[in-house]
């Protein structure tokens, strides 16, 4: 299980600029969390700062009873194996094949043997569909097979905390939906603590449990995926948006008199797009930290846009959702609504019944039968 992570107070300069300051916030033990922020905004360094790569100039980093800042080298470096890292380029060693690579942290801080090794690599290497290109050199692979290859990696000490840098760097838009539905089914499987730093709105917008904005050297917000897309946060709404109108300019914020002269013409950065509903894990089962749709806006009243948590099926997940969690209850095989985001299966008479609950797979690359996401990964 996942730990919490709890910064108060952060900042990180570098000489006299300043990178970020006074960041705080909570990350859930065990949930999904997703960092947003327009480029050269920090996010990269928060991740490096939050595994002790960097030292920030104040604030604290609470893991449990421990400071990781004020931890001395060797409590630090202990403290380090709860975390694993995907890099944006997978950072595999290019003279070592693939399965040297993720037998490496292995074979660095423990002391087993090697055919213990090899049994932890294989089923790592299965999981995230790498079997059979244990041999090739990074320099023979696609980018998602790297990707992955650095997920794999990161893996192998069954880390509690996983920081993932921009996993959607350099894939095309299928690959990052695969890979995406393979780090929510290690979610589930493993209930590891994730904070994904990432530019891509369809990955902010339906993988997480909690959203965070980055922006002129703050955390603009952080708080459950529902709070964020249903705000009214200028910059908010324009990096939902991907709109020129708005605080956010080519460089990191815009002139006062660009803003002035956009207000002054009635632009504004558009209405937010609905909420769609949060993917699910292949076998349709339900994630520990998973919260119904429009919990968090009915309990704060927040409206959310229209047409909000209804799928490309048309169905609305603030309805189905009590039929699914009770259908998700019974035994394999009974009947159920196709999950949020799923194709909804047809019956003899066209008419979709809700297809039989499929049993977990032994993979995350298997097929779901039908379930979001479901399929091999790349």
């Amino acid at each position: 299980m996942g730990v919490e992570i709890r910064v108060e107070g952060l900042t990180k300069s570098f000489g006299r600029q300043t990178i970020w300051q006074d960041v705080s916030l909570t990350l859930p033990a065990g949930e999904i969390s997703v960092l947003l922020g327009p480029s050269g905004t920090g996010k990269s360094v928060f991740l490096k700062t939050l595994v002790g790569l960097l030292k920030p100039d104040r604030g604290h980093i609470w893991i449990g009873d421990r400071d990781l800042p004020r931890l001395p080298e060797s409590q630090l470096y202990d403290t380090r194996k709860l975390f694993g890292v995907l890099f944006q380029d997978g950072a595999l060693f290019g003279s070592m094949n693939i399965y040297d690579n993720i037998a490496f942290p292995l074979r660095e801080h423990t002391r087993k043997s090697e055919s213990e090794i090899k049994r932890i690599v294989m089923e790592k290497m299965d999981m995230v569909g790498l079997l059979g290109a244990e041999k090739k050199l990074p320099g023979e692979i696609s980018g998602g097979m790297k990707k992955r290859a650095g997920l794999a990696r990161a893996l192998v000490l069954d880390p509690e905390i996983l920081l993932v840098d921009e996993p959607d760097s350099g894939l095309d838009p299928v690959r990052t939906a695969y890979l995406n539905q393979t780090i929510v089914d290690l979610n589930a499987q493993y209930g590891a603590t994730f904070l994904i730093v990432t530019h891509d709105i369809n990955t902010a917008r339906t993988v997480p449990d909690n959203i965070g904005l980055l922006f002129r050297r703050e955390l603009v917000m952080f708080g459950p995926r529902e709070m964020l897309l249903s705000s009214e946060e200028p910059v908010v709404r324009q990096f939902l948006n991907a709109r020129k109108v708005g605080p956010i300019g080519m460089s990191e914020e815009k002139d006062v008199s660009e803003l002035e002269a956009e207000a002054k013409m009635g632009h504004d950065p558009g209405k937010l797009p609905p909420i769609p509903p949060q993917q699910m894990p292949s076998d349709g089962r339900l994630r520990p930290t998973q919260h119904a749709p429009g919990a968090w806006c009915a309990a704060h009243g927040v409206v959310p846009p229209p047409g909000s948590f209804i799928d490309d099926q048309g169905r609305d997940w603030v309805k189905e959702w009590p039929r699914y969690v009770a259908a998700m209850g019974q035994t394999a095989g009974a009947t159920a609504p196709a999950a949020p985001g799923a194709p909804a299966p047809r019956g003899g008479d066209g008419a979709p019944p809700g297809g039989a609950l499929p049993r977990r797979p032994k993979h995350s690359r298997d097929s779901g039968g039908g379930w979001p996401g479901a399929g091999a990964a790349p």
